[in-house]
């Protein structure tokens, strides 16, 4: 079976679908989305969006704050460009009806702007401390009622559909073109042929990876895995974030407690109620977050302890209730009040810093192909990501992406004659799925182990070794048995993680969420610069 479209859009997160609803004037849009479309990374962002709106604020220290969490590796004119074009983006997101918080004291009813990690001023627009689900509902709403947007709800792509595959085509290009992805219909197990004359990746970031994680089960790299088999150029993929405060609790599965609780005075404090970050940064609490993810994993190191403290027992329990209701409500259910108690928090896998190598359109290195939102790399973050910059960063890049692509979508053909339908081969249904969870379970567990947040030769050349094996296996079994949603999950966490794993041995330096005990210092000379890797042909 095939479906023709104009735009293809994998991923249902705020740049999938902004850029969505951007293209649908220009032509039909096709949107897959591997489970519900409010699903999402983006719905589970509490902080919110950083951008320049308070009167004490400029554009000069929003870039002077991303340039320097970013350790040196940050594109300029990319950061630049993002901070300069935020504002208009947030006023397009309230003019859709997102609502923001705003101020309730006095005569000033602009926005409540919020402060966290790394920002010299308050600049995070938010809603409460749900943010991401707020944004998300109001696109979604919005979607729902274009007629030129089409959703497939509980559809994964398998692998991008590319020119140098076609039936007729005799020649290959040095560039190569994407033409759609091969979808799985994970309901009725079904894969078809999704042709389009831009696709677009926003299928989020890959913090399933790591066995601790506050991103949701969605998060498995699928775009980065599906880019980099096809050719594209990904980069940084060694610089991984690890959200200094998830909540440890055995019934609290992934759930983050938000930059912005320590941005509003939160103090972190061993089990014995000491406090520590002052011996680590100037900034202390609201140090970037490899800092203060670094520092926690020493503590607990040193002491023994599973976490540390986040006190903000100090703060009137009205403020608190008020400001970070979901938290509240969430820590309530599991018994602890945070008005009177402090709540126990580790670091968990967050962000990926690195992704699909875009250029300032979100163009990857294959022709019909953009990417935008954390499955990306555009040159914004460089080794650490600033707070709340990542959702700036999607919206940014999905209007950029918009530009360019509807202008070069007449020069784009579909080749629908030519598509090859997907061939299963000999393959045949598996009665060894617990090989599927076996490995899953392995990946997870070796790279919290041995990539994590604190790094070195002989962890990684253990997680290489271990890796080099399991993807024996994995593409064994993937040629052998009927693909499943998970067989491709698998799949692509492994080969994210192999990317993570080569790329952190590749660089002999520490920078900012690199950190690599046998190399403890920052070699501008020889490492001031992206890592970037290009799957090998052949």
């Amino acid at each position: 079976m095939e479906h023709k479209t104009d735009f293809l859009v994998i991923g249902s997160g705020i740049a999938g679908l902004s850029f969505a609803l951007n293209a649908s004037r220009y032509g039909r849009v096709t949107i897959v989305t591997k489970k519900e479309s409010i699903e999402s990374n983006t719905n589970y962002a509490q902080g919110g969006v950083a951008s320049v709106l308070g009167k004490d604020d400029n554009f000069s220290l929003h870039i002077q704050d991303t340039l320097g969490a970013g350790e040196g590796i940050c594109h300029q004119e990319i950061v630049e460009m993002v901070i300069k074009n935020g504002p208009e983006r947030i006023r397009e997101l309230a003019d859709m009806g997102v609502d923001f918080s705003r101020k309730k004291d006095g005569k000033d009813r602009g926005y409540d702007l919020g402060r966290e990690g790394g920002h010299s001023k308050r600049r995070i627009v938010h809603v409460l401390d749900f943010t991401g689900r707020e944004i998300e509902q109001t696109l979604v709403n919005k979607i729902e009622k274009d007629p030129n947007i089409t959703i497939f709800e509980n559809h994964i792509a398998v692998d991008l559909l590319m020119k140098s595959k076609l039936i007729k085509c005799k020649t290959r290009d040095k560039k190569d073109t994407c033409l759609g992805a091969y979808v799985l219909d994970d309901k009725k197990g079904v894969i078809s042929a999704f042709i389009s004359k831009i696709t677009i990746l926003a299928t989020g970031g890959a913090g399933k990876v790591y066995l601790y994680t506050s991103n949701p089960d969605i998060a498995t790299g699928d775009g980065i895995a599906m880019a980099y088999r096809a050719g594209a150029a990904v980069a940084n993929l060694e610089f991984v974030q690890f959200h200094p405060t998830c909540l440890y609790h055995p019934q609290a599965k992934s759930f983050l407690i938000s930059e912005a609780v320590r941005g509003e005075g939160g103090i972190l404090r061993k089990a014995d109620g000491s406090t520590f970050m002052t011996k680590y940064h100037s900034m202390h609490e609201l140090a970037p977050r490899d800092i203060v993810a670094r520092a926690i994993d020493n503590e607990m190191k040193r002491s023994g302890e599973e976490y540390v403290l986040l006190d903000v027992t100090h703060k009137e329990p009205s403020f608190i209730k008020d400001r970070f209701p979901n938290i509240y409500q969430k820590c309530f259910s599991l018994g602890i009040d945070i008005t009177q108690q402090p709540i126990p928090v580790v670091p968990a896998a967050h962000y990926m810093c690195g992704g699909v190598l875009t250029d300032r359109n979100g163009e990857a290195t294959i022709r019909g192909l953009y990417a935008c939102g954390e499955c990306a790399c555009t040159g914004l973050h460089g080794a650490n990501r600033l707070a709340s910059n990542s959702l700036l960063e999607a919206l940014v890049f999905a209007h950029q992406a918009f530009l360019k692509s509807t202008k070069d979508i007449e020069k784009n053909k579909i080749f629908s004659s030519e598509v090859e339908p997907w061939n299963p081969g000999g393959a045949t249904d598996s009665d060894e799925s617990v090989i599927i969870s076996q490995n899953w379970d392995e990946i997870r567990m070796f790279m919290w182990n041995y990539v994590g947040i604190v790094r070195s030769d002989k962890r990684l050349a253990r997680a290489k070794r271990r890796i080099n094996m399991i993807q024996k296996e994995i593409t064994e079994y993937y040629w052998n048995f009927i693909i499943t949603s998970d067989l491709i999950e698998l799949r692509n966490i492994a080969t994210v993680s192999e990317i993570i794993i080569n790329s952190a041995c590749t660089r002999k330096e520490s920078r900012g969420l690199h950190f690599n005990i046998n190399y403890p210092r920052k070699d501008e000379l020889n490492w001031g610069k992206d890592t970037i890797v290009i799957k090998a042909t052949g």
